[in-house]
C-alpha cells in the first residue's frame, strides 16, 4: 500500500508517546513492503526531507504570522500539511490510505480525504475529556468537537486499549465495530543495554541506594505528585531508597516545591530531559519503575520498563490496568492513592524473589503481545477494511446516482409519451 501518515510530531521531535508510535509503526510497515510517507512539523534544524530508513519524512514550517493561540497555531499547521500533501499527490499520484494521528491533524486529514477521495483511518491516542477529567473550558470543547469530527470522518478508528474503546463509545457514540483495538509496541533493539553503567548511576544515587524511577511528562495526569507523596512512608520503612524523576513539563516547579516541603530534597532528584540513550541507561540503573498515572490511554513507558527488566508498579487505570497483572507481570496500586503506591513499592523492595518472577513474566508478555510485527499486520488489516468500505460507499453512491438518472429518464420518457398521446388525441378531435 501507499500510505500517508499525518502527525504533528516525529523523531527527533518528541512531545509525548505519539511520535515514537508513528516512527516504529512506519518502519515496520516499510519492512512489510509498504510505501510510507510521513508529513509532520519541522522543529529546529532538522531537514525538510529525510529518508529515514525507507520512510519518506517531509517536514513543514508553520506560518511566519504569529498565531493568537495554540488553536490558531494548529490550524495554520494544517494548512501547510495540506499544501505539502497536495504537492506530493501532484508529483506521485494519490495515496491508498491516509492515517491521521489525533485531532492535531484532523482538518488536513478531512480535507485530503474529500479532495482525493482517499480512505481515512485515524488513531486517537488520548482524548481531551480524558486528559482533563471532563470538558469545562471553550478550548477543551473545541478540541473535543474536533476529535469527534475526525472519528466521524474516518472509515475506521484505531485505539490502543479497551479502556480507550469504551471511552470513545461513551464520548462520541461511535459504532462498536468501527473502533479497532491495536496496542502500541516497543522495539526490543532499542533496549539492548545489558550491563548497568555504574559511573552513570552514580550521577544520580549512591551505590547503596535503591533507585525508584519515574520517566514521563511532568503533568498532572501522570500522577508524579502522588509518587512524591508516597516517599515519606517508603523512606520510613526502607531508608536506602531514592526517587529519580526523569522528564520535563509544566508541573516541574510545583513538584520541586512539594519535595522541598516534605524535606526530601536529598532523596528526590529531578534529571530534566534525557536523551534516548540516557533513558536506556537509566532503565538499567533503576531497581523499580513506577508509573502512577491518573489518566493513561496506554502507557508505553511501562512496557519499555518491563522489557528492560525492571519490576514495574502502575496504577489501576486505563491501558496500564490492561498491561499489568498484579503480582504476576508487575504491581498495581489505586490511582491517586500515595499510600497504595508506597505499599506496592515496599513489597518489591523487600521481596527479591517476587521481583525476579515479575521480571521474567513481564519480558515474556511484552515480547509476545506488544511486538510491532503483529501490530503492523493488524493495522494493515484495518487499512484494508477502510478501503473496502470506501469502495462500497462509492459503489452505493454510483448505484444511487444511476437509479436517480434512470428515474429521471423514465419520467421524461413518460412525459414525452403522454404529450404525444395528448397531441394525437387533439389531432383526431
Amino acid at each position: 500500500m501507499k500510505i500517508l501518515m499525518l502527525s504533528w510530531e516525529y523523531p527527533p521531535r518528541i512531545v509525548g508517546g505519539l511520535g515514537r508510535v508513528v516512527h516504529d509503526l512506519s518502519h515496520r510497515l516499510i519492512k512489510d513492503g509498504h510505501d510510507v510517507t510521513v508529513i509532520t512539523y519541522k522543529d529546529g534544524n532538522v531537514p525538510y526531507f529525510e529518508n529515514d530508513g525507507g520512510v519518506k519524512v517531509y517536514r513543514v514550517d508553520n506560518f511566519m504570522i504569529q498565531p493568537n493561540n495554540f488553536i490558531d497555531w494548529i490550524m495554520q499547521l494544517n494548512f501547510n500539511l495540506i499544501a505539502k500533501a497536495s504537492e506530493l499527490v501532484a508529483k506521485e499520484g494519490t495515496f491508498d490510505i491516509i492515517h491521521a494521528h489525533d485531532w492535531l491533524v484532523a482538518y488536513a486529514a478531512k480535507t485530503l480525504k474529500s479532495s482525493y477521495n482517499t480512505p481515512l483511518v485515524s488513531t486517537i491516542h488520548a482524548t481531551e475529556a480524558g486528559r482533563n477529567g471532563g470538558i469545562r473550558e471553550e478550548q477543551q470543547k473545541y478540541i473535543n468537537d474536533t476529535e469527534w469530527m475526525l472519528t466521524y470522518e474516518s472509515s475506521e478508528v484505531i485505539v490502543n486499549s479497551n479502556y480507550m474503546k469504551n471511552e470513545l463509545q461513551r464520548l462520541f457514540g461511535l459504532p462498536f465495530e468501527k473502533i479497532n483495538v491495536i496496542p502500541n509496541g516497543v522495539s526490543p533493539s532499542n533496549f539492548t543495554v545489558n550491563e548497568r553503567d555504574y559511573d552513570f548511576r552514580r550521577q544520580y544515587a549512591m551505590d547503596n541506594e535503591k533507585i525508584i524511577l519515574f520517566i514521563g511528562r511532568l503533568v498532572y495526569e501522570k500522577g508524579v505528585q502522588n509518587l512524591i507523596g508516597a516517599m515519606p512512608k517508603i523512606l520510613d520503612n526502607y531508608h536506602d531508597a531514592k526517587l529519580i524523576i526523569a522528564g520535563k513539563g509544566g508541573m516541574l516547579d510545583e513538584l520541586k516545591a512539594e519535595a522541598n516541603s516534605l524535606g526530601l530534597n536529598n532523596k528526590i532528584y529531578f534529571t530534566g530531559h534525557l536523551t534516548p540513550k540516557q533513558v536506556q541507561k537509566m532503565y538499567k540503573c533503576a531497581d523499580i519503575a513506577v508509573f502512577p498515572s491518573t489518566y493513561e490511554p496506554f502507557g508505553i513507558v511501562a512496557i519499555e520498563a518491563m522489557l528492560s527488566g525492571i519490576p514495574t508498579v502502575v496504577t489501576d487505570i486505563g491501558g496500564l490496568n490492561e498491561i499489568v497483572e498484579h503480582g504476576v507481570t508487575g504491581m498495581k496500586s489505586y490511582a491517586g492513592n500515595s499510600n497504595s503506591l508506597a505499599d506496592s513499592i515496599l513489597t518489591l523492595l523487600f521481596d527479591h524473589k517476587l521481583c525476579d518472577t515479575i521480571v521474567k513474566n513481564a519480558k515474556q508478555k511484552v515480547k509476545s503481545t506488544y511486538n510491532w510485527t503483529k501490530i503492523a499486520q493488524d493495522t494493515h488489516f484495518t487499512y484494508q477494511k477502510a478501503i473496502c468500505e470506501t469502495m462500497a460507499e462509492r459503489q452505493a453512491k454510483q448505484d444511487s446516482q444511476e437509479k436517480a438518472r434512470k428515474t429521471i429518464e423514465n419520467k421524461k420518457s413518460n412525459e414525452i409519451t403522454n404529450l404525444l398521446s395528448f397531441k394525437k388525441r387533439q389531432a383526431f378531435a
